[in-house]
């Protein structure tokens, strides 16, 4: 990527956003809503009212951004198609940033802490949960806590009554944030050449009805390439 401005897409929470930002990955704007089942509905009228708000063209866009989760399989996977269609029609680079690092960036910004030295806490389904730490994810199951590091800070993101308030209020911020975050790492990620369209893959938590889960892990959709 040479120039032009940066869109970022996130669908992998309860809350959706697009947000644009400058090449060298400075935050301009952003939309957040609450998502819904409505991802397919709302997605493109949220970001045609961003771009007309920001005097944005889609010709002005030098990069796509992505969060590739983990998060849910309707959310995900409409987030994803999107940002690949731009990419396509545009001809512009695109790249994948898993939500959990912009969530965990956001927060150790907002909290003064390094992001190696946090724990995320992400919804899975309505009783389990998924930690994610070093770059690694894991299912935990309903009933269980997990298992951290001494001195490790947790951070839970759509987990309200099921998590300790400071982790809570955490994940608030790391939310807060999440735009920033994502276009930032984003523009990076831009900048080093950005990802192969066609091998870009979200990484679920939850999938449809009828698909069975498989027992004792988090098997992300890199498993059916």
């Amino acid at each position: 990527m040479t120039g032009g401005r940066v869109l970022a897409i996130d669908t992998s929470g309860t809350c959706a956003l697009v947000a644009l930002g400058e090449a060298d990955g400075t935050l301009l704007t952003e939309r957040r809503w609450p998502a819904g089942y409505r991802h397919g509905e709302e997605l493109l009228t949220r970001l045609d009212e961003m771009l007309t708000a920001s005097g944005t063209a889609l010709t002005d866009l030098g990069g796509i951004v992505v969060g590739i989760g983990p998060g849910a399989f309707t959310g995900l996977r409409v987030g994803l198609a999107t940002a690949k269609a731009l990419a396509r029609g545009l001809g512009v680079p695109i790249a994948g940033v898993p939500s959990s690092e912009a969530l965990l960036r956001a927060a150790g910004l907002a909290g003064g802490f390094e992001g190696t030295q946090a724990v995320l806490l992400l919804p899975a389904g309505p009783s389990d949960r998924v930690v994610v730490a070093g770059g690694q994810a894991r299912l935990i199951r309903g009933g269980d806590e997990p298992e951290t590091e001494p001195g490790a800070v947790v951070v839970a993101v759509d987990l309200p009554d099921r998590a300790p308030a400071a982790a809570l209020a955490l994940g608030a911020q790391a939310e807060a944030g999440l735009s920033a975050a994502l276009v930032g790492l984003g523009a990076e990620r831009l900048a080093a050449g950005g990802d192969d369209v066609a091998l870009l893959v979200p990484e679920y938590v939850s999938l449809p009805r009828g698909v069975p889960a498989l027992k004792g892990e988090v098997r992300w959709s890199h498993d059916h390439r």
